[in-house]
């Protein structure tokens, strides 16, 4: 009788194992759509390739400008006096003529713009005239660095596209923003337009679509703001009796890049 209970007893202690053993989490590495993957939160909204939120051991939101005239921005500024093949036309053509990407007036987006809105802010300056597509240079971006601890990597998950009148080009009334595009529908629109080129002047045979100008991040770029407690630009953070506000502010941009690729160093020295 007692052999008989032990026995038992030894049969549900086995049933109730294997029942847990079953609804246990299986290591992502090994099979993506194990159970418990799918309690992880990911951003499926902007990132193009998203990261678990438990994964990011590090993260920092940053604010970056590409200026188009830069000699190593040329590619993507376009050729010739138009700039009519450059990114900034492109971007407007997907808008306005094809229909295909939503644009907003703040970076919460939640103020879409209509294609007449959009258009006004594109083409006219604060006193009413008309610009060229050459006149609009500054494209600036906003990303989050990360340290993935799953993949021991470092990576950029750009978030938005701001598209931005100069103040020059806008009657030097201060710059003007045009628009606000989420990142990944730009990435996923331009991987199906070859016509739309990073343009390689010394080897034709090696554009690039837009979407691989991203990844491999081929633009030069300067850090405008970080994320901070008072939410402040760098240039806004000098000291205002610097007798060289912008050029301070340039060199703080640097300091931060360095203390970003020092950040990645350092943990490979334990």
């Amino acid at each position: 009788m007692k052999r008989n209970a032990k026995i038992l007893g030894l049969i549900l202690f086995l049933g109730f194992y294997l029942s847990l053993d079953g609804f246990a989490q299986v290591p992502t590495s090994m099979n993506p759509s194990g159970t418990g993957d799918r309690q992880f939160k990911v951003d499926t909204v902007f990132s193009v390739r998203p990261i678990r939120e438990d994964d990011k051991m590090y993260q920092i939101g940053v604010w970056r400008r590409i200026d188009l005239r830069e000699k190593y921005n040329l590619p993507l500024y376009g050729s010739g006096d138009s700039k009519t093949d450059g990114i900034i036309n492109n971007i407007y053509k997907a808008v306005v003529e094809e229909n295909a990407l939503e644009v907003f007036a703040d970076e919460e987006f939640t103020q879409p713009l209509s294609i007449a809105e959009f258009q006004n802010n594109f083409w006219i300056a604060a006193n009413g005239d008309s610009l060229f597509v050459k006149n609009l240079y500054y494209l600036d971006f906003r990303e989050d660095f990360i340290f993935d601890k799953h993949h021991s990597q470092q990576k950029f998950d750009v978030k938005y596209l701001e598209l931005v009148m100069p103040s020059e080009s806008n009657s030097n009334a201060g710059q003007k923003t045009i628009a606000f595009i989420k990142f990944k529908d730009f990435y996923n629109h331009f991987v199906d337009h070859p016509e739309a080129k990073w343009i390689n002047f010394q080897n034709a045979s090696k554009n690039l679509g837009y979407d691989q100008v991203f990844d491999l991040r081929l633009f030069r770029s300067v850090v405008r703001k970080y994320t901070n407690r008072d939410d402040a630009l760098i240039v806004d953070m000098v000291d205002p009796i610097h007798p060289n506000p912008e050029l301070q502010a340039f060199l703080d941009a640097l300091e931060f890049e360095y203390k970003l690729l020092d950040y990645e160093n350092a943990l490979w020295e334990w």
